[in-house]
């Protein structure tokens, strides 16, 4: 009998599939799998039993679906690639896995030959429909005879190649098959050992709600490792797709790509499937079954189009609604899982009304009067104001609590956007950002008198910071352990980025800048100095005529020096403990002072021209 050749370069498609379609070998049996799972849909009654043995490095697959004709078996399981299931069996597509060529080929990852013996259902023997049998070689070649076969069905037969016989075994088969086919809707045994039992754990019935939740939990223990804080089942019917999802117990980053666990139809497509639910979801995992979304060339992942981005919503959907539930039913459990996940939620409510119902109502934020929910803050503090910065919110909620003013810590992932949205639920709500320089206007002022004392004071101290682009001013404000503030309205801190950025921009973006900054306001940060605090008190007290310290005049040490010293200390102290960014002229002012101070102090009568 003569030998036909492929109409393919056989041994270029096995190095394909080996290196660049499949990630491993395993998935021979998956594609062996599909195809009997395959024939058995197509003869629709019948037939369903799927038998796999393993003897002695030899694996062989039977099933009896519809089999094929001698006709058949030339057309599709020589010519790669071609469908089956759609032009020969006239079925939908979408009733089956896979489609015999190319997924027959992949035996010829384990094997250098693949036997099918196999005999339609569509007749008997005297009409061209008796059992045949196809052996495809590696090398290239193929060839069909008549073959003894009783009832219709497939056997597949494979003889493992030098370096496969492990893949082969019967351990490994035994769990490769359970893997890839615990869940079909057909009779699957391996070596006379069932391997499917009732379906779909989500779909096994049981007595009582209770037991079923401990069921699925036993489940995710089983699969994941973990027990789930919640379990969630999902339905999404135009996607043909049910499970269940696995809420997390522990936080988990965003950043972190969640896998899930997609069955195709009952088989599984794979363990750790990206992209099925929305990004901000990452605090599940999933395990579904969808009978309409499509497998990439690869059957390991799922192709991204229309449907599955509609499936992704509404998965999303569910579990914005088990959200909703959770917060009208047990609102503990709900402050439980936003322990646990709040950025998710927080994504959720950039652009979701019931989402950034619950962030405000139920989620706590940091504030100036410590943890309380943003909706209890504004009952508090109706003309309360946030900052969109953390450093910012902690060196400014000390003070602006002190004076009254509520502040909200608006500088964590997203929480600035919310609270920016919250008009959205209520043209009532106002939050307003606060511009730290206000603060100002709720400290105390100094009497006329006072005032008028301070004038030389103030003269000698502007002169010290002048060249620091600052204002010094002087003020009562709590807490009186503060001796010095330093604040700069946005308008400021906006100049001062872009000086930044000038020094170090090249000739022509420095013009630009240059052009943008003089577009900008004229109001410069200050220094504000407490006069409740006693060290800022004894500082300002040195213009006044006298003696500097203890009754005994230095005039080695001019007043207007110390006065310069002690200014430039306050100012490089109040840089530090309000976390701001320090310019190289910031720095040798803080150091400067420091050693000028330091040599003042150190200073002896006996040696009074020691201070340079």
């Amino acid at each position: 009998m003569a030998e036909q050749a492929f109409q393919v370069d056989l041994r270029g498609v096995v190095d394909l599939l080996s290196r660049h379609l499949y990630a491993s070998p395993r998935v021979y049996l998956r594609e062996l799998l599909q195809n009997a799972v395959d024939a058995i849909t197509a003869r629709g009654e019948g037939g369903g039993r799927v038998e796999i043995e393993t003897t002695g490095g030899t694996l062989r697959v039977h099933d009896d679906g519809i089999g094929l004709t001698a006709d058949e078996v030339h057309t599709l399981l020589a010519t790669i690639g071609r469908s089956s299931k759609r032009d020969e069996l006239g079925f939908a597509r979408h009733d089956f896995l896979g489609q015999f060529g190319i997924g027959l080929l992949s035996a010829f990852l384990v094997a250098d030959e693949i036997e099918v013996v196999t005999r339609s259902a569509k007749g008997g023997p005297g009409d061209g429909h008796g059992a045949v049998r196809w052996t495809g070689l590696s090398g290239g070649s193929y060839r069909v005879e008549p073959a003894e076969r009783d009832e219709p069905g497939t056997t597949v037969t494979l003889r493992a190649r030098p370096g496969a016989a492990e893949l082969l075994s019967p351990a490994v088969v035994a769990d490769l098959a359970r893997t890839y086919g615990s869940l079909l809707p057909v009779d699957l045994t391996v070596d006379g050992v069932p391997v499917t039992g009732g379906g779909p754990p989500w779909q096994v019935a049981h007595p009582d709600p209770a037991s079923r939740r401990r069921a699925l939990e036993r489940y995710c223990e089983d699969l994941y490792g973990f027990t789930p804080f919640d379990v969630v089942d999902l339905d999404v019917p135009e996607a043909g797709l049910t499970g269940v999802a696995f809420v997390l117990p522990q936080p988990v980053s965003p950043a972190a790509r969640a896998a899930h666990r997609v069955y195709l139809k009952r088989m599984l497509l794979a363990e750790s499937v990206e992209g099925l639910l929305p990004e901000w979801a990452f605090f599940a995992r999933c395990v579904v079954d969808a009978g309409e979304l499509r497998p990439t060339a690869s059957r390991e992942a799922l192709y991204e189009d229309e449907l599955l981005d509609s499936a992704r919503q509404g998965l999303g959907d569910v579990l914005r609604q088990w959200l909703v539930r959770l917060s009208e039913t047990d609102p503990g459990r709900l402050r439980a899982f936003l322990r646990l996940h709040q950025l998710g939620v927080k994504a959720m409510a950039l652009h979701d009304d019931e989402m950034l119902r619950i962030v405000d109502r139920w989620l706590e934020y940091e504030t100036s009067a410590g943890p309380m929910t943003l909706h209890e803050f504004r009952r508090r503090h109706p003309d309360g104001r946030f900052t969109p910065s953390v450093d910012e919110f902690r060196r400014l909620s000390a003070v602006a609590g002190a004076q009254g003013v509520g502040l909200v810590n608006g500088g964590y992932v997203h929480d600035t956007e919310i609270i920016e949205r919250l008009p959205a639920l209520d043209p009532d709500i106002r939050l307003a950002r606060l511009d730290a320089a206000q603060l100002t206007t709720t400290f105390g002022v100094l009497d006329p008198a006072a005032e008028l004392r301070l004038r030389p004071f103030l003269a000698a101290a502007q002169r010290a910071v002048e060249r620091l682009g600052c204002e010094v001013v002087v003020r009562e404000f709590d807490p009186a352990s503060l001796p010095a503030l330093y604040l700069t309205s946005r308008d400021a801190q906006f100049r001062d980025e872009l000086a930044r950025a000038r020094e170090e921009a090249d000739e022509l973006w420095a013009d630009v800048l240059g052009a943008v900054n003089a577009t900008t306001g004229v109001d410069r940060p200050q220094l504000v100095l407490n006069h409740r605090n006693p060290l800022a008190r004894r500082v300002t007290s040195l213009g006044d005529d006298g003696p500097v310290s203890g009754g005994e005049t230095t005039p080695h040490a001019p007043r207007d020096d110390l006065i310069e010293l002690a200014v430039q200390a306050l100012y490089g102290q109040a840089l530090l403990l309000g976390h701001h960014p320090l310019r190289p002229a910031d720095t040798a002012v803080l150091n400067r002072s420091f050693i000028g101070l330091l040599e003042w102090a150190v200073h002896s009568p006996e040696a009074p021209h020691e201070h340079g």
